[in-house]
C-alpha cells in the first residue's frame, strides 16, 4: 500500500503581518512623541521667559504673566481724553454717534448705566438730536493721580464742566462734571476701526491702545465708590 506524502504546508502570512503592524504602530508612536517635543520647544520660543534680576544680584527666569500695570500718566490721559471724547457733541458730531464709538472704551456691564447718567447730565438738552448751532464741550480743570484699588484697577478723580452753547446763547451754560472714574486693565484693545473710519474712530482707537476700560463712575463725594457698576449713584 502506497502511503501518500503530506503536502507541504503553505507559509502563514499572519505572523509577518502582525509583526509589521506592531512595527508601524511603534514608529507612529515615536513620531508623535517627537512632534510633541518639537511643539513644546516652539511654544517656549514663542512665549520666552523673562529675565528677572533680584536685589541680591541673583538672576532668575520666569514665565510671562498677564500685564496689569499701567503708568500713571497713561491712566490720567486715558480718563481725561475718553471723557472729553464722550461728552463733546455738535451737529456734525451728534451724541448718538459719539456714544456708539466712545462706548467701546466702557465695560459692557456698565454701558447702559453710564449712558443714562450722560443723558441726564443736562435735562434740558436732547441726547438723540442736536439742533443747528448747538454744541457741548467738556472742559477739564483737573485729573488726579490714579489711586490703585486692586490688581490692574485704579480710581481717578476728574473735575470738569460741560459747556453748552446754542445758537442764541453765545455765553453758554455750564454743568459741573466732578466724578470718580474707575478703570481697569484689559488683555486686548476693545476698539476697532471700521472700513470707512472717521476721525472719531481713530481717536477712540488710539485711546484703546492703552488697553484700559471704564467700569464705574461715582460722584466725587461718594466715599463708598466701588467696582460694582450696579450701585446707585447719589
Amino acid at each position: 500500500m502506497q502511503l501518500l506524502k503530506p503536502e507541504n504546508k503553505k507559509n502563514n502570512p499572519l505572523p509577518v503581518l502582525a509583526v509589521g503592524t506592531f512595527g508601524l504602530h511603534l514608529f507612529t508612536l515615536l513620531l508623535l512623541i517627537f512632534n510633541g517635543s518639537m511643539l513644546q520647544q516652539l511654544s517656549r520660543q514663542l512665549t520666552p521667559q523673562s529675565l528677572v534680576q533680584l536685589v541680591d544680584g541673583r538672576v532668575i527666569t520666569v514665565d510671562p504673566q498677564q500685564n496689569l500695570e499701567r503708568q500713571p500718566e497713561t491712566i490720567r490721559r486715558f480718563v481725561g481724553e475718553t471723557m472729553s471724547l464722550m461728552l463733546t457733541w455738535s451737529q456734525q458730531q451728534p451724541p448718538p454717534e459719539v456714544w456708539e464709538v466712545s462706548s467701546q472704551l466702557v465695560a459692557d456691564d456698565f454701558k447702559q448705566k453710564l449712558k443714562s447718567e450722560i443723558t441726564n447730565l443736562n435735562p434740558d438738552s436732547q441726547f438723540e438730536t442736536v439742533t443747528r448751532g448747538n454744541e457741548n464741550v467738556l472742559v477739564i480743570q483737573k485729573v488726579s493721580q490714579p489711586t490703585k484699588i486692586g490688581d490692574g484697577k485704579w480710581k481717578v478723580e476728574i473735575l470738569a464742566n460741560q459747556l453748552i452753547f446754542n445758537g442764541y446763547d453765545k455765553l453758554g451754560k455750564s454743568v459741573s462734571f466732578n466724578k470718580q472714574i474707575l478703570v481697569k486693565a484689559i488683555d486686548e484693545p476693545a476698539t476697532s476701526l471700521p472700513n470707512a473710519a472717521l476721525p472719531l474712530h481713530f481717536a477712540a482707537y488710539r485711546l484703546g491702545e492703552a488697553r484700559l476700560e471704564i467700569y464705574n463712575v461715582c460722584e466725587i463725594q461718594d466715599k463708598n465708590c466701588s467696582g460694582n457698576p450696579n450701585q446707585v449713584l447719589p
